[in-house]
């Protein structure tokens, strides 16, 4: 077989100072030695939150005219993507093709490694050309250590077609990469060297929970801190769809269900109902104006 390319260098690979001795060390001991490592990779999100924030920003306008947010990954990253991807439709009630993760291997590496497909550079191609990737999209390539050919590959065909690009990685900056962002975390090697499913994937769903949150806010499906575009489609969603309608205008919890019903299960549609005392269509008809942002919704009513 060919001899793969030496990843000595990565810093993913690296063996990590305080692990000698790993197997050796008490249960509360060994935990405690994680819980730590757990701190530093928060911290090297922190250290990345500028440049995590220019990201966001110019994923908006793109998202906003009709783009997709696409994760590539393999793998730990690959896995990561599809899940973040997954939580958006019943968290901001978001059409599921508009926020995709793609894995190398699909569906079934979910659940099964195959990690084996991960060096493919044109292994996303397909898939790339069934979403017709174009310029409004936003194709991020997730990779632990920064060396990885499938989302690397990715990175590249989305760049010639225009689309906005990004790299998330804990193993520095590869070189000459089309990437027109790289969020760089430094994590540091791991306490099981190349088990990269520790804080480097720790890190990793961080930044990918600031992404898709942040973008959501800067959608309007945000208010305060309440998720107001949450999908009512179980018990447990339901409610939290009544309290939410209850904390922003007042009434009973049967009061609260009344109203979600009457507005057709959305949670902005029965706040806008509430306080202007208006129909439903009339708050529908508000809120598509107001671009789906309550807050803009309830000021744009002042204002008239």
């Amino acid at each position: 077989m060919k001899t793969p390319p030496d990843r000595s260098s990565v810093p993913t690979e690296g063996v990590h100072p305080c692990s000698v001795g790993l197997d050796a060390l008490p249960t509360a001991e060994l935990l405690a030695l994680m819980s730590e490592e757990d701190e530093r990779a928060a911290r090297a999100v922190r250290a990345e939150t500028e440049r995590i924030a220019a990201l966001v920003e110019d994923v908006v306008p793109r998202f906003r005219a009709g783009g997709r947010l696409i994760y590539v990954g393999a793998g730990t990253s690959g896995r990561l993507g599809v899940l973040d991807a997954s939580e958006c439709p019943p968290t901001f009630l978001v059409d599921p093709s508009r926020v995709v993760g793609i894995i190398a291997g699909g569906d079934a590496a979910l659940r099964r490694s195959s990690e084996s497909l991960e060096d493919d550079p044109r292994g996303a191609g397909a898939e790339l050309d069934r979403l017709g990737v174009g310029r409004l999209d936003t194709v991020i390539g997730l990779t632990a250590g920064g060396t990885t050919p499938y989302p690397l590959g990715a990175i590249e065909i989305a760049h010639s077609r225009d689309a906005l690009t990004a790299l998330v990685t804990c193993g520095g900056q590869p070189e000459r990469l089309a990437a027109d962002h790289v969020i760089s975390l430094d994590t540091g090697p791991e306490l099981l060297a190349g088990s990269t499913r520790l804080k480097a994937g720790t890190a990793t769903k961080l930044v990918l929970n600031m992404i898709s949150t942040a973008l959501m806010v800067r959608m309007g499906k945000v208010h305060d801190g309440l998720m107001v575009d949450v999908s009512a489609t179980n018990d447990k969603l339901r409610d939290r769809a009544a309290r939410i309608v209850a904390h922003l205008v007042g009434g009973s919890r049967e009061e609260a269900f009344a109203l979600l019903d009457e507005a057709g299960g959305r949670v902005k549609t029965a706040v806008v109902m509430r306080s202007l005392l208006i129909s439903r269509s009339e708050a529908e008809s508000l809120l598509e104006a107001s671009d789906g942002s309550l807050r803009d919704a309830l000021e744009r009513s002042e204002s008239c």
